[in-house]
């Protein structure tokens, strides 16, 4: 009799513990990949062209290292081609993609973003500008990369009030910038230091006021993929969520805008953000 009741209490215990392991178990690779031309946040790696490299990167591996995974984040090409990978289950993760209300039948987005991207006002150093809020910009022409990822709302803000010229990259628009061709650059606040110190015009432009938007950069799961259970989702989440608290956010993105510097040797090697 007794043993009979031990059987069923180590049968009862079996199928609480079991569903945790296995699901613990059942991923331990993560192939994921990203945006090629987006430091300091992802960016293809000079020296390895087939992977990608940056904070996201950086930070990704640090989360899937906590939780026993392995990560190899992989170059798919372009923003596009990274994000069919995905959909279709040939890579498991997006690692820096924004949110996309059309893209949730194929992909689930951990809260909270992997970052906040956030974009400031960029004048040159002797600009009489004048701006208290993104409002007061209508007055004034501005550049915008054409690679920028903003908010739906601040896009749509932009373009029913704003007077501003693409650029083909993050270079051109802060070219011109500095020519007076513009009065201001939206650019992201670590992409915009990084680019105006490895085009020497770290002493002719300055970042104003507060963020005019906030994109975050999520990781997304999908839905094809063999790792996506809840498991996963669930603890990727709780690791998101004590990044910001435990400061390895910030120092994951400084030491990846010195990387990107650092190989920024003259403004023509500069990666098209």
């Amino acid at each position: 009799m007794v043993l009979r009741k031990a059987s069923r209490v180590l049968a009862c215990v079996a199928a609480l513990v079991s569903p945790l392991a296995m699901a613990a178990g059942k991923c331990e690779r993560l192939v994921a990949t990203g945006s090629p031309d987006a430091p300091p946040y992802s960016w293809q790696d000079p020296k390895d062209p087939k992977h990608l490299i940056g904070a996201n990167v950086d930070l990704l591996r640090q989360v899937a290292g906590e939780l026993g995974v392995k990560v190899e984040v992989l170059n798919a090409g372009r923003r596009d081609q990274a994000l069919e990978e995905v959909r279709s289950g040939r890579m498991d993760l997006l690692l820096d993609t924004p949110m996309q209300v059309e893209q949730l039948t194929a992909l689930d987005y951990i809260h909270p973003p992997l970052q906040l991207n956030e974009y400031l006002v960029w004048t040159r150093h002797d600009a009489q500008l004048t701006f208290d809020g993104p409002a007061d910009l209508a007055r004034y022409q501005g550049s915008v990369s054409e690679r920028a990822r903003l908010t739906p709302a601040f896009t749509a803000f932009a373009k029913a009030q704003l007077k501003l010229v693409p650029a083909q990259n993050l270079t051109q628009a802060f070219q011109k910038l500095v020519l007076g061709q513009v009065d201001y650059v939206l650019a992201g606040r670590y992409s915009g230091m990084a680019m105006a110190q490895s085009l020497g015009m770290n002493n002719d432009l300055i970042a104003r006021g507060l963020p005019v938007d906030r994109p975050g950069l999520y990781l997304a799961l999908s839905h094809n993929s063999a790792c996506n259970d809840s498991w996963l989702r669930g603890q990727l989440a709780k690791k998101l969520t004590e990044l910001p608290i435990s400061g390895a956010s910030e120092a994951v993105l400084q030491r990846n805008v010195e990387r990107w510097k650092a190989q920024l040797q003259a403004p023509a090697d500069a990666p098209k953000h």
